[in-house]
């Protein structure tokens, strides 16, 4: 059986399609763009830069303090775990007034 949240997901493909059809760009030149964006990103984060995109939102990296004894959920395990940079999105004000109201 189908988790909901697979029907509620949108993929790169989808959206290039999206695109596709409201702009009359290529798909090769829309799914050029994209990835070129996200590549942007990713060297940006990876040289510890935060990416801020007004009116959508923050991508940064964030140090995540390691622990001794931290709990592999599945196994129930006891592991140490290292101090790591974890990927965070601050969603940004438009973003978070639009998304409000839709769980309600």
């Amino acid at each position: 059986m189908a988790d909901n949240n697979d029907q509620m997901k949108m993929t790169k493909a989808e959206i290039i399609e999206h695109i596709y059809e409201k702009s009359g760009i290529s798909r090769k030149d829309i799914h050029g763009v994209i990835d070129s964006f996200f590549e942007e990103v990713k060297d940006a984060l990876s040289d510890d830069r935060v990416v801020e995109l007004r009116g959508f939102g923050t991508f940064e990296i964030r140090t995540r303090k390691g622990r001794e004894k931290a709990r592999n959920p599945k196994t129930g395990e006891i592991v140490p775990v290292k101090t790591h940079g974890v990927t965070v999105f601050r969603p940004g004000k438009e973003l978070k007034k639009m998304a409000w109201n839709l769980r309600q």
